[in-house]
């Protein structure tokens, strides 16, 4: 078996790895890099013959691990494609909205590669996806086979074992260990792993040691009311997928508990509104907490695409706006909406995750109130009155939670993937005292690796 890392650089973005076993060749995820631009995000492809891939596996939805599934697709057209339905689910909205996205930067930056697919190329390409359930392993070609594990991560995220006559390999995609409000936590295998492939997004972040999920959705939860008993309202930016229904479910249960007014309201728009809908399709899949929850139906969720297309948000006192995304990129909602939000001081901004430090988010954390944030370029800067709080509610597993699996698995090899040098260093120096025995790897890009 050889393990191949298709991906820009080490570090998180365009994350693609190839799989080669003595009879089936494989691509363990498609991602964009979310700093780059046209053929620049795309992973390296060019890498591995056209039309030489036997399957494509697809961990979860989000655009770091999903987003040139179509490029790869075109250029694989032999290969069976792989993962579970509500991923397809979300996959199909999600690069169907990025389409829209690259023609809109097509005009606007004069990217003229963009469009790098289609709406109607990505309708045909969908219909030689295959979806697979947890833990029920399927044939791949003659001596290797695959299994889906529940990763926890988001809806329908998985982590995939790869079985050959000679060698097990497990890839975990993305992981959160720690149950969630809509989603179970992890459920990976740990018995029988020769090499393990395993993110280390969080490598670099220790948590606070006093961190308790309880208290942190308590102070969440004050947060959100002392905007709006002083008047004004809070914004949390949130992911459209993932992020967004979670929040959303807290809010939900502050409520039933008498935390939250019943009646204030909570706005979401765009991308969140579809993403969330697709949620609720799957309210009984079976990784999700709460089964038959649907968080339209019982939460009465405010949406500026029920009544027309692209309508703007309008602010008003006394509301929660949950609006992506949660980098507060350029142009996106929460972008737009804190224009007009940020210097009032009866606002609060409330981060509930990872933000980027280089994005108008990180901008605004690492602030002061007073300070002047430039939220757009082609914008006026603005003064920062409102207050900022941030919360940790990442659907990333600890650093400790990883190794801790880690040595659970105790695999021949393991290779560290998603994370920056900084983050797979941490991983290398704490796997090097506690299991010396242990080959570690941190993949350069495109270097083969047999296993």
């Amino acid at each position: 078996m050889t393990f191949t890392s298709l991906a820009r650089a080490k570090e998180i973005g365009a994350n693609s790895y190839l799989l080669e076993t003595p009879d089936c060749r494989i691509v363990l995820d498609a991602g964009v890099h979310p700093k780059e631009e046209g053929l620049d995000s795309l992973p390296h492809f060019q890498t591995i013959p056209s039309d030489s891939v036997d399957a494509i596996m697809l961990t979860h939805s989000h655009l770091d691990h999903a987003g040139a599934l179509p490029v790869l697709m075109r250029e694989q057209p032999s290969a069976s494609v792989y993962m579970t339905r509500p991923a397809g689910a979300l996959t199909s909205a999600l690069l169907h909205n990025s389409i829209n996205v690259m023609e809109s930067k097509r005009t606007e930056l004069g990217i003229t590669e963009y469009p790098l697919y289609g709406h109607r190329e990505l309708d045909r390409l969908e219909k030689r996806w295959q979806f697979q359930s947890y833990e029920k392993t399927f044939t791949l070609t003659e001596n290797t086979s695959a299994t889906f594990y529940d990763a926890g991560h988001i809806l329908g995220s998985m982590g995939v074992k790869i079985q050959s006559p000679d060698h097990t390999l497990f890839y975990t995609g993305d992981i959160q260990f720690e149950d969630q409000r809509l989603i179970q936590g992890a459920r990976f295998p740990t018995e029988g792993i020769d090499t393990l492939v395993i993110e280390t997004t969080r490598g670099a972040t220790p948590r606070k040691p006093d961190y308790t999920r309880e208290q942190e959705e308590a102070a969440f939860c004050e947060a959100l009311m002392a905007p709006i008993e002083r008047g004004g309202s809070a914004l949390v930016p949130v992911f459209a997928m993932g992020k967004t229904q979670e929040v959303l479910k807290m809010i939900h249960d502050f409520k039933k508990d008498g935390r939250i007014p019943e009646q204030t309201p909570v706005y979401i728009g765009g991308l969140s509104t579809k993403m969330t809908g697709i949620f609720d399709e799957y309210a009984d899949y079976e990784n999700r907490i709460d089964p038959g929850f649907e968080i339209c139906e019982e939460m009465k969720i405010l949406s500026s695409s029920k009544k027309r297309k692209r309508a703007p948000i309008t602010y008003r006192p006394g509301a929660i706006f949950a609006l992506s995304s949660g980098m507060m990129t350029e142009k996106t909602v929460s972008n737009v909406f804190a224009q007009s939000f940020l210097q009032n001081p009866k606002n609060g901004l409330v981060f509930v995750g990872y933000a980027d430090p280089a994005s108008p988010a990180g901008h605004i954390r690492s602030s002061n109130q007073g300070d002047v944030i430039q939220l757009d370029p082609l914008k006026e800067p603005l003064v920062l009155n409102s207050s900022v709080d941030i919360f940790d509610f990442s659907g990333h597993a600890t650093r400790d939670a990883i190794l801790e699996y880690i040595l659970d698995v105790k695999p021949k090899r393991a290779i560290l993937v998603h994370g920056d040098e900084t983050a797979s260093e941490w991983f290398r120096e704490q796997l090097h005292t506690a299991c010396p025995s242990m080959e570690v790897i941190t993949p350069t890009p495109r270097q083969p690796y047999s296993l």
